[in-house]
């Protein structure tokens, strides 16, 4: 039996080499790509929910002052003469209700505005007890829009008739606000495109005017 020669033993080619280290390059560059595409979906989406939450989250505080606006407990020292500051704005909206302070154990008048701060596009809250403004709050960053649309009773009789954005309605005719808030997420890295604004429209009765005389 002839022993075969080491040196007739063939090995990988140069040639053939490359050709996997090719084929390897292009099936770690695919795996890197669908990495680098989950991980920015990822991101995207984390932004998306978060920002979806602020924005409800600003709109229930919102809200929750509005249904408030012209309460006045019975017998009571405080008077609200004034449940929506005139003249009506459509990016900007002031409320007033009486609120009993069990800690100081009275009863005080509540004036909360509402206004978007163009330079810093943030959404600002500040409350006022007994015409006393209290520190100004940041409930949103990143606001785009922030819209109110006033529901009127024209001819007095409890219905809505009508929808204006401003201009001169009396209070006593307003019967309901429509609020259109906006954000955008913030940017967190510059490989995500800009995600669109979340939006969010509510519609809330003005249950006590409607009960005013």
């Amino acid at each position: 039996m002839k022993n075969r020669n080491r040196f007739d033993i063939k090995g990988m080619s140069l040639i053939e080499l490359l050709v996997a280290l090719v084929i390897c390059a292009m099936v770690v560059a695919g795996i890197y790509r669908v990495f680098i595409a989950q991980s920015r979906a990822y991101t995207v989406q984390d932004q998306v929910v978060e920002v979806q939450q602020s924005v409800r989250s600003a709109m229930e505080i919102l809200l929750r002052d509005l249904r408030m606006t012209g309460f006045n407990y019975d017998n009571s020292p405080i008077k609200i003469t004034t449940p929506i500051a005139t003249p009506l704005s459509d990016n900007a909206i002031t409320v007033s209700y009486e609120y009993y302070d069990k800690n100081a154990a009275q009863y005080q008048k509540h004036s909360i505005a509402y206004w978007r701060d163009a330079p810093t596009s943030r959404l600002i809250r500040q409350l006022s007890v007994n015409d006393v403004p209290r520190p100004q709050e940041t409930l949103l960053e990143n606001v785009e829009v922030l819209h109110f649309d006033y529901g009127v009773d024209v001819n007095e009789d409890g219905a809505l008739e009508n929808w204006v954005s401003s201009g001169g309605v009396g209070t006593s005719k307003v019967v309901a606000v429509r609020v259109t808030l906006s954000a955008r997420p913030l940017q967190v890295s510059p490989d995500v495109k800009t995600v669109s604004p979340r939006t969010l429209v509510s519609t809330v009765t003005m249950r006590n005017l409607c009960l005013m005389k």
